[in-house]
């Protein structure tokens, strides 16, 4: 063989050595649903302003559910989508409370993958008694490099099948980056 098609076989046998192949946390939305009490949702936004510096983004409900005492409109639950070393340093501490251990039914098939945790005091919080203790749910959304031509306005194009990331690539760069035990 010629050294030009020993080293093209040589790239297609370690996809890994690509840059664009590397996966990274591309944002970590953290969700505190409270339901009807506007005085209780006020409380969980200081808790994630607490945690993350950031100031919570309010949801209201689609439609009325009456056993819940929730109206179409009313504020319910707030969230807050952090970027970068940040959401990093928060899914570590998510990951903490959860004894680095996940179920494979939190690994979506698009390569995202989430957690609930009961008490926020575990992330290193302190306990106010006029805050309270609230439960979270964290979603970590992955990408790679070059996922951005799916979201652009000029040009768009698509996110090749061989370039998206699925469960079983979540699931080991999850285990070798947070040393993670997927049950």
């Amino acid at each position: 063989q010629t050294p030009a098609v020993t080293k093209m076989s040589e790239a297609k046998t370690d996809k890994n050595a690509n840059p664009m192949r590397n996966i990274v946390i591309d944002k970590l939305v953290l969700n505190i649903c409270i339901g009807g009490e506007t005085d209780r949702l006020t409380r969980a936004a200081k808790v994630l302003k607490e945690l993350t510096g950031q100031e919570p983004v309010y949801s209201r409900a689609r439609f009325t559910v009456r056993t819940f005492n929730i109206r179409r409109n009313q504020k319910i639950s707030c969230h807050v989508t952090v970027r970068g070393a940040e959401a990093e340093r928060i899914t570590q501490l998510g990951l903490r409370v959860k004894d680095y251990e996940l179920k494979t039914g939190n690994f979506s098939k698009t390569g995202n993958f989430g957690f609930g945790i009961t008490e926020h005091i575990d992330l290193g919080l302190k306990y106010d008694p006029n805050i309270g203790i609230y439960g979270m749910d964290f979603y970590v959304v992955l990408a790679r490099p070059g996922f951005r031509v799916s979201r652009k306005k000029a040009k768009k194009g698509r996110v090749g099948n061989a370039h998206r990331i699925s469960a079983e690539e979540a699931k080991q760069w999850a285990t070798q980056k947070f040393n993670l035990a997927i049950l």
